[in-house]
């Protein structure tokens, strides 16, 4: 007598061929991530401090994913060496004065490797070789940089709320002028007067080109003006003619 029914080797088989082709699938995934079937090259650099980055971590180049970390070793106290693959699909872009940087897929986001473009008459980057780094930004130091400028926002509030409180109660200069009614008054009047002054002295200027004392001296400046004008218009039309007389 059989131990297993007929529909229990089947469910026993779909098993079996789900978890292979589930096995498969992973693999690809992984080994694409990885680079694993993509032909590759390799090249490294060094860095003070690298941030968090991890063997595995993506490379971009122009914002796309170009490769992984491969490898992370501390040469001594001071530098670590980071190895790198890259796609040979890209090799053609990547010069030999690139630069590498640590960055973050967003705002908190894992770290990554950039690249960032080279000038375009440099030689190609070839297997094996060395491209110069920049150091990352530490996220404690934007903090405490973002900190500062948080500090001074307040000493500034703070001060301008002390300003407005003196406006508001008449303090200073400007709170006077604001709030104490007889200065602005006074200023009224100081306008008002100087249009009158304005109006007063135009009608003496008036009165003078009638008098007869004056008359000539008024006379004499318009003809002067008139004759300015008739020169200018005498110059503009001998260099219009010297111009065309060049044409010909």
């Amino acid at each position: 007598m059989e131990k297993h029914t007929q529909k229990f080797k089947v469910r026993l088989g779909l098993f079996i061929i789900g978890g292979l082709v589930i096995f498969v699938i992973a693999i690809f995934l992984i080994g694409k991530q990885e680079n694993l079937f993509d032909p590759v090259f390799k090249i490294n650099t060094t860095f003070n401090n690298v941030s968090g980055l991890e063997v595995g971590s993506n490379i971009r180049y122009s914002g796309i994913t170009v490769g992984t970390v491969d490898n992370i070793t501390i040469i001594d106290d001071t530098t670590v060496r980071v190895d790198m693959l890259i796609k040979t699909s890209v090799q053609q872009f990547i010069k030999n004065d690139c630069e590498a940087g640590i960055g973050s897929s967003g705002i908190i986001g894992d770290r990554i490797l950039i690249i960032t473009q080279g000038s375009s008459d440099a030689p190609l980057v070839k297997e094996g070789a060395y491209i110069v780094s920049k150091e990352p930004v530490e996220t404690d130091a934007i903090m405490e940089s973002l900190q500062i400028t948080a500090d001074n926002a307040a000493i500034i509030s703070f001060e301008l709320a002390a300003i407005m409180i003196s406006i508001n109660s008449g303090k200073g200069t400007l709170g006077r002028l604001i709030q104490d009614t007889t200065i602005a008054e006074n200023l009224d009047r100081t306008i008002v007067n100087l249009r009158k002054s304005s109006k007063g002295l135009d009608e003496n200027m008036n009165a003078a080109k009638e008098n007869f004392l004056f008359k000539g001296y008024f006379n004499r400046k318009q003809k002067e003006a008139e004759q300015f004008s008739k020169d200018s218009l005498a110059t503009k039309e001998a260099e219009r003619k010297a111009a065309e007389q060049k044409k010909k």
